[in-house]
């Protein structure tokens, strides 16, 4: 495995990243902090496109809390059905919403502990809501941020915990906000698990990574 990378092959990674979309985007469809919030909190062990072909019907019958909680846990159910483990992410959405109103005046918060308390809310999907609603650097490290952090040596660590300390420590502020969008998406289309598509990756002269398709 590759040595974690120097500050100056890392903020060259990220520029070549930046120059080719300036404003990288999270692959959900929202339209409010809630709606963000509980389309990644259905999105565990499903994909971004499964979860909105769910969530098109769920959000047009409940966009807040007190929707949801009027539409119940089997309305809930009919809209999500297509999605892995459906029928206890029911039960998480149809708790959180309880607590949101009941705790939170219907607002979703916006602290890292305050969110990870809510039902199915785990470090993962808090830093998504916390990055993508907020705008904060926050850095949610999902299976593609965790291989390519280490395959490359931008940002290593035997644990997701360490990847997410290891982007924080080590690529340059300016590029932090949309680190982990621009490591997502560069794992789910160019540096794939099985066979990375080496030929067409902007970073391929300065990755580290050995065993490369090219």
């Amino acid at each position: 495995m590759p040595d974690q990378l120097d500050y100056a092959t890392i903020s060259e990674i990220f520029r070549r990243f930046h120059a080719a979309e300036p404003e990288p985007k999270g692959e959900l469809i929202h339209t409010s902090a809630y709606t963000l919030l509980v389309a990644v909190a259905l999105s565990a062990q499903a994909t971004d496109k499964g979860v909105n072909r769910a969530t098109e019907g769920l959000f047009q019958a409940a966009d807040t809390p007190e929707k949801m909680l009027a539409l119940g846990e089997e309305g809930i159910v009919e809209h999500i059905r297509t999605i892995g483990l459906y029928r206890n992410k029911a039960k998480n959405v149809l708790k959180l919403s309880r607590i949101l109103v009941e705790a939170y005046g219907g607002e979703v918060p916006s602290s890292r502990a305050a969110l990870q308390s809510l039902p199915g809310v785990g470090r993962k999907t808090a830093n998504v809501v916390l990055n993508m609603w907020w705008r904060l650097p926050a850095q949610a490290v999902d299976t593609h941020i965790f291989r390519v952090g280490n395959r490359t040596g931008i940002a290593k660590g035997k644990t997701v915990e360490a990847v997410e300390r290891a982007i924080e420590d080590h690529v340059p502020a300016p590029y932090q906000l949309h680190a982990h969008h621009w490591l997502i998406l560069h794992g789910r289309y160019v540096c794939t698990a099985r066979k990375p598509a080496c030929a067409a990756c902007l970073i391929r002269d300065i990755c580290e990574f050995e065993e490369k398709t090219i």
